[in-house]
């Protein structure tokens, strides 16, 4: 039985005459991670307050449908209870520090702190997520004096350290290298593997690619496609509509007509599969010319 489940949702900001959201059906499965897509106005965060429970609690506006997530309805649910079910990371982390904190270690024991978690607990519990997303190091830091990436993992790791059922973030490595990106997307892949369902709003395809086990492409507040990350990522559709591609998916549609990536051939989204895919045309074509 899918832990998340959207049926007929539309959705409308105060005072806007066309929905962010409309006629979203959705099913998400416990421990599957499922990334989200789409241009500028697509609606992704949108979906992701929606499954944050932010709309309707926060953002008030008009909802229509149902949104449900391990069996609970969020329009029946109170925020305060909602927020322990399913963990929101922001694109902005400024916006997710408390402020209240004068280092790393305590911002991410905030939350557990105020849930009277035992201290013992909270110790073995922000050490190990510190660790896992590779910030141990900044343990003493304060939360401000970190670059933007570094925040970024603080905020996710404030989330992670609450070990909630769903984990939505809304282009978490936005500000982060591709050496953070790749530690970032790697602890994630770790936490749906045990078993937290994760949905990310993102635009770095490349990494989709490897870690996600489903793509979802949003297009004026509709699912436009949906499926596997090389189903949709190499669909020819995205580049109609303004999305962003991967820049190897490109270069081999436009090498196919030059006989320089093979027809039958899947397009690549990764690095390793357009070299892959070029090795292998040029090969034929030397073959071709010594026979």
């Amino acid at each position: 039985m899918p832990i998340v489940k959207l049926r007929q949702v539309t959705y409308h900001y105060p005072l806007t005459p066309t929905p962010a959201l409309q006629d979203i059906d959705l099913d998400i499965e416990e421990g599957e991670f499922v990334a989200i897509i789409g241009p500028n106005g697509a609606g992704k965060s949108t979906l992701c307050y929606t499954l944050a429970g932010f709309i309707p609690h926060f953002y008030k506006g008009e909802l229509h449908g149902t949104v449900e997530v391990d069996g609970d309805n969020a329009q029946h649910s109170n925020l305060s209870d909602w927020v322990m079910k399913v963990g929101l990371v922001f694109q902005n982390p400024f916006n997710q520090i408390s402020g209240a904190k004068y280092t790393v270690f305590e911002e991410v024991a905030f939350g557990l702190e105020n849930l009277g978690v035992p201290r013992a607990e909270i110790i073995r519990r922000v050490e190990e997520v510190l660790e896992r997303i590779g910030i141990a190091d900044l343990a003493d830091r304060s939360p401000y004096s970190l670059s933007g990436g570094q925040q970024q993992r603080v905020a996710l790791a404030s989330i992670l350290v609450m070990q909630p059922k769903v984990l939505v973030l809304d282009e978490p490595t936005s500000q982060m290298d591709p050496i953070g990106t790749r530690e970032v997307f790697g602890a994630i892949r770790k936490m749906a593997e045990q078993g937290i369902t994760v949905v990310m709003a993102e635009h770095k395809v490349e990494w989709i690619a490897q870690f996600a086990d489903r793509v979802i492409a949003l297009w004026e507040g509709k699912i436009l496609l949906e499926g596997t990350p090389h189903q949709v990522l190499t669909d020819e559709r995205l580049c109609e509509k303004g999305f962003g591609v991967s820049r190897y998916t490109t270069t081999a549609r436009l090498a196919i007509p030059r006989s320089l990536w093979k027809k039958e051939r899947p397009l690549p989204v990764t690095l390793e599969e357009a070299v892959a895919g070029f090795s292998d045309s040029l090969q034929t074509h030397r073959q071709e010319g010594r026979a």
